[in-house]
């Protein structure tokens, strides 16, 4: 059998487990955070590389697939535990490419580079985690080789280091529960094994699936799980990491000379972005809310049933106030995402397939958000539809004419209705000089756009809200809605009061939206 044969068996085999394991691990998941999200992202950190395989031309040679697997591995990394598991890919792949054998001395010295490089990739490691597991894994692997047993060996010392993580990890043991990592990665293990050997996943030991207990274990201090890929040779990743550590925690920065990949903690997603935009390209970008996550697992292992409803409402946008807004108007899911920071399909359809409706309205804010809306609708299935709000104004709107107990597509209707009702501005600042649609801009300009194209240039920000009201405001318009930006300043709040001075028949609804990139966010109705 080829290497590429071989490879793809192994890693379907690894599939095919932590996929039929995926929900168990989630529920089991109590660290770092309680988010839940463990098997989910493992799951999905294989089955990139899995696709990989998949894809690649049947010529490849040993040391083109290792190169393959690897960069699969830390492209589709997902969140802190698919990251490490990214790395003890990497690990298995530097030392199999050049012994490529599947001999148990080659498994042997590839479980410990697997086990050295995710200790290496992790700043302060923890025992009682999926480290623990592959290198107790990787000793077993060493001390068997050659007997013609490693296999049950190396399984069972991961199982024994699975059951004993909580006597490694307080949280663990008080919330009754092993760590979800390393049960993922022994279940990893095990389809693995039965891929290299062409053989059925054997079901897991029963010790191994304990039912978990609701914990209310601390949640994060940071509210947003943020990882991205920075491309390029110009990455400073010890720079990188130094200042990421000052804005959250739970940090991750791996990769090869072409691509790293950086997991972070933190409640700043668009800062930990701009810290690596000077270094190179950013892909693969992916932020998770780890507290609705947290919610989410509590309610799932309380049994409690979620309200019986009609329609849900996803809605794509940037900012804790308006996030706010919009859970108050009945949003059930927001995704975080928008100018610069772009949710994957995979995310939307992942929000979009929550449980308790029996269809769903997505709201994606903004015009780059839309063709992957469209995409997860679609692959969500019937009773999905995308509202076009292409603003968070009108998607804001669009959500006072959401009824949960109206079918999906009467919602749809209704809250496409109001949407197109708004008339959208945003006023940002200049980041250098250029020309935008036929505008000269200099570098600190202020800008005022409406539906996304730039009208109106002028060194202060009053004079470009003066502008946008000649814009925006008609004899028929009866409500402005004003969403301030995380920077919004005095100016701003001075040239809303002048703007409703001089319009004392418009209402001025003004809100704190916290939105990173524009000072002010207006919508007129």
């Amino acid at each position: 059998m080829s290497v590429l044969a071989r490879s793809r068996t192994v890693v379907a085999g690894a599939r095919a487990a932590i996929e039929a394991a995926r929900e168990r691990i989630n529920d089991q998941n109590v660290y770092p955070v309680p988010d839940g999200d463990t098997g989910t992202n493992l799951a999905l950190t294989v089955a990139a590389i899995d696709d990989a395989l998949r894809d690649a031309n049947d010529d490849l040679e040993s040391a083109a697939v290792a190169a393959l697997v690897r960069r699969a591995a830390l492209m589709g990394g997902r969140g802190n535990s698919g990251i490490i598991l990214s790395q003890i890919v990497r690990g298995l792949c530097d030392a199999l490419a050049t012994a490529p054998d599947a001999s148990e001395a080659s498994l042997a010295r590839a479980l410990r580079a697997a086990s050295d490089a995710a200790y290496r990739a992790v700043r302060q490691p923890v025992e009682g985690t999926i480290l623990t597991v592959i290198r107790e894994m990787a000793t077993a692997a060493e001390a068997a080789a050659g007997s013609g047993r490693q296999r049950a060996a190396v399984l069972a010392a991961g199982e024994r280091a699975v059951a004993q993580t909580p006597e490694l990890l307080a949280v663990l043991r008080d919330a009754g529960v092993v760590d979800a990592g390393g049960a993922g990665l022994l279940e990893i293990a095990r389809g693995a094994y039965a891929g290299l050997y062409d053989e059925e996943l054997a079901e897991p030991p029963a010790e191994g699936a304990a039912a978990p207990v609701d914990h209310h274990a601390e949640p994060s201090v940071y509210r947003y799980c943020t990882s991205y890929v920075v491309a390029g040779p110009g990455v400073d990743a010890a720079g990188l990491e130094a200042a990421l550590s000052a804005i959250g925690d739970s940090l991750i920065v791996v990769g090869d000379p072409d691509a790293t990949k950086v997991h972070v903690h933190t409640d700043d997603p668009g800062r930990a972005l701009s810290l690596a935009t000077a270094m190179g390209g950013i892909a693969a970008v992916e932020i998770a809310d780890m507290h609705g996550q947290i919610v989410d697992r509590s309610r799932r292992l309380q049994a409690v049933a979620p309200e019986q409803r009609a329609t849900d409402v996803v809605i794509v946008l940037q900012g804790d106030g308006n996030r706010r807004i919009a859970e108050s108007l009945g949003a059930r899911r927001v995704v975080v995402g928008g100018q610069t920071m772009n949710p994957s399909t995979g995310d939307l359809v992942q929000a979009l397939r929550s449980d308790g409706a029996d269809g769903a309205v997505l709201l994606p804010c903004n015009p780059n958000v839309l063709g992957a809306a469209r995409a997860a609708v679609t692959a969500a299935g019937d009773g999905c539809h995308v509202v076009e709000a292409l603003s968070i104004p009108a998607g804001l709107a669009a959500l006072i004419a959401y009824d949960p107990d109206a079918p999906a597509a009467a919602n749809a209707a209704a809250m496409g209705a109001a949407a197109a009702l708004v008339r959208s501005a945003e006023v940002t600042q200049a980041v250098r000089s250029a020309r935008v649609d036929g505008i000269d801009v200099r570098e600190g300009d202020w800008l005022g756009l409406v539906e996304g194209t730039v009208t109106d240039a002028a060194p202060t920000l009053r004079d470009v809200v003066g502008a946008l009201a000649g814009r925006l405001l008609g004899d028929e318009t009866a409500l402005v809605t004003a969403l301030l930006g995380a920077d919004a300043d005095g100016d701003a709040r001075g040239a809303l009061a002048e703007l409703a001075e001089a319009h004392p028949e418009i209402e001025f609804d003004v809100r704190e939206g916290g939105q990173p990139f524009q000072a002010l966010l207006l919508g007129a109705e």
